[in-house]
């Protein structure tokens, strides 16, 4: 068995939501929050529409797009997107991890809609070519959360689609490449790739889902959260600050520091070459490290961000699948203990393993301080399980 590392990561926060605070943060970052006052007052509408502002720039989204800040995190956001614009046309339902299969839930369960489900296991990706872009709207995750997988791209939507794509892009937003062009809704979170504090959404619309927005009534009651129209006219101000229910002002202020720090790390470019220089030392120890393995199975379609791990080694996995889940879950109770690495177990509906978060605030040498850790723990329950292996 090996010894205890000398090293330890510097911050052990891998957790894939909330994820760790860009470097360097503390709460003086926030001193200057707009605290005690209105959001509706000059002081917090300001805040509000830098935070829309700082968000198009960063994330380079088209001038004519509009954002908006909305309640219920990047769920609030995705649920607001498909009360309000699904109903008109059939549509696609993508999914191949957990969240992508709580919005097929939404669509088949609570909206009854004319749905077609289009799925794969985790560690797959679902067949994109018979996803019907060119007529249908398509509801789909850029990047599975609990699964590590994500699209490579969107050369898959067709161009001159009829239909709506719906796209839950929070665990892709700011560190993977978004086609705007091919996207007419897209959501996010403050609490994934900036690792903002929690409870707000983003929400992007086209110029496409705007004309659906002012054209079609859903056949459902809306709760006042969801609603975006007014007499048949888009609420602009919701679009300018002027949020739908009342903001964390502090939360605000958090966000505003993440996205400042974004643009000293140089803006998107900045953050995707992070993300990727974290993945790639995680994954370069994966290669060389027979017992464990990458949940997604195509290199092309590996996440960035929340990097999903197996166990491999066969002394384990022939112990059966009960085994191997108590396996992970006691090396991640090692780790965490050790104070090397916070919340790493793998999501709870996904295969037993390690989900650790590779995002651009991130630091790559808190992961390369990791690596020998994620070794000791294993060989030490290891040791627990197979004494005689070990």
């Amino acid at each position: 068995m090996i010894g205890k590392p000398a090293a330890r990561p510097r911050v052990p926060r891998f957790s894939s939501g909330p994820c760790a605070k860009r470097p360097g943060w503390s709460l003086d970052a926030l001193g200057g929050a707009s605290l005690g006052r209105s959001h509706r007052a000059k002081a917090g509408k300001n805040k509000l529409k830098d935070a829309i502002d700082g968000t198009r720039e960063v994330l380079q989204v088209p001038a004519e797009y509009r954002i908006g800040i909305v309640p219920a995190s990047d769920t609030g956001a995705v649920e607001m997107a498909m009360w309000s614009l699904l109903g008109p046309r059939p549509v696609d339902m993508l999914a191949w991890e957990s969240f992508g299969e709580g919005w097929v839930t939404d669509a088949v369960k609570q909206l009854r809609l004319d749905a077609r489900i289009v799925k794969a296991g985790y560690g797959e990706l679902p067949d994109l070519s018979a996803v019907d872009t060119k007529t249908r709207d398509v509801v789909f995750t850029w990047n599975g959360t609990t699964s590590g997988v994500r699209v490579p791209d969107a050369e898959w939507i067709a161009a001159d689609r009829e239909g709506l794509t719906i796209c839950d892009a929070t665990s892709a937003a700011f560190s993977q490449r978004l086609d705007w062009p091919k996207l007419d809704v897209v959501t996010f979170s403050w609490q994934k790739a900036l690792g903002g504090e929690a409870a707000h959404g983003m929400l992007v619309l086209s110029p496409r889902a705007v004309a659906r927005l002012e054209s079609h009534v859903p056949a459902w009651p809306l709760p006042k959260i969801f609603r975006m129209t007014s007499g048949g006219k888009l609420i602009e101000g919701i679009f300018q600050g002027e949020t739908i229910n009342t903001p964390s002002m502090l939360c605000v202020e958090d966000y505003l520091d993440a996205l400042a720090w974004a643009k000293r790390a140089g803006g998107l470019e900045g953050l995707i070459a992070r993300s990727d220089a974290n993945a790639g030392a995680l994954l370069g120890w994966v290669e060389r490290t027979p017992w464990v393995a990458n949940l997604a199975r195509d290199p092309a379609t590996a996440s960035n961000t929340s990097v999903c791990l197996t166990i491999a080694d066969p002394d384990v996995t022939a112990k059966g699948p009960e085994a191997v889940a108590a396996f992970a879950k006691g090396s991640a109770a090692r780790r965490e203990t050790e104070g090397v690495a916070l919340d790493i177990g793998a999501y709870r509906d996904a295969p037993a393993g390690l989900r650790i978060w590779c995002g651009a605030t991130v630091e790559s040498s808190d992961v390369e301080a990791l690596l020998p850790w994620l070794d000791w723990a294993y060989e030490a329950e290891k040791a627990k399980l197979l004494p005689r292996a070990a």
